[in-house]
């Protein structure tokens, strides 16, 4: 049987029905990834708020049990992605990540003008803003662990001062947690997502209202495996 190019299951392998009026859209990987990238980011901003804010200092002290906490979750943030790379279905949402259509761009236009309707803002899988946020905090990341580690071995890069990673650090660590909040703001603001990453499933009408393209390419892929087995 071949492989479709819509399909994130790797071709052979069986899947658990879909249940009645919903459709799959998160295998296990993807949801351990979110979830295990979602606490480790977390424990990294609560431990720097620790360590940065004084009332916070005060109030939680031990303060060489926060910055080993915060050193080592950071270390750690990449992990689960690096792991994810196993699953053909993480793969699959990365290469998706990574395009960005012109429908991505109409998306971007209707969120400036403030129109909500589904038509005007059509999705595959993942729509424009969530593929800004994956490719802004995949190249954020990267910078807080090389700006950590010359603070944490000073002698790392001599022509880099400390002060200097210290400031990017910062500057990026505040830029994060804003866009960390706005992120969960969303997420709040949408039960059957949340729904969605939490059990893996979303109802079709969801679907239909929010990511209207990826449902077809999800059709257009039972169709197309349907035909081959044949």
């Amino acid at each position: 049987m071949r492989s479709t190019a819509g399909s994130t299951t790797p071709t052979g392998t069986a899947t658990r029905p879909e249940r009645e009026g919903r459709v799959r859209r998160f295998g296990t990987a993807e949801r351990m990834v979110h979830r295990a990238t979602g606490y480790l980011m977390l424990l990294c901003l609560v431990s720097a708020a620790c360590l940065y804010l004084g009332p916070l200092a005060q109030l939680v002290g031990r303060r060489h049990l926060m910055v080993t906490v915060h050193e080592w979750s950071g270390i750690s943030l990449p992990l689960p992605s690096v792991l994810g790379l196993f699953s053909p279905a993480f793969r699959a949402d990365l290469h998706r990540l990574n395009r960005f259509a012109v429908y991505d761009r109409q998306w971007l236009r209707a969120v400036r003008r403030r129109r909500t309707s589904p038509e005007a803002r059509p999705a595959g899988k993942f729509n424009a803003g969530q593929k800004l946020y994956a490719g802004w905090i995949a190249g954020a990341v990267p910078v807080m662990m090389f700006t950590g580690l010359l603070m944490w071995f000073m002698g790392l890069l001599p022509f880099i001062s400390r002060t200097s990673a210290i400031f990017v650090h910062d500057l990026l660590a505040w830029a994060i947690t804003f866009v960390v909040l706005g992120h969960m703001r969303m997420a709040f603001g949408d039960p059957e997502a949340r729904l969605g990453m939490r059990t893996g499933y979303v109802s079709r009408s969801w679907a239909q209202r929010h990511h209207s393209r990826w449902l077809k390419e999800e059709r257009a892929s039972d169709v197309s495996e349907q035909t081959d087995e044949v």
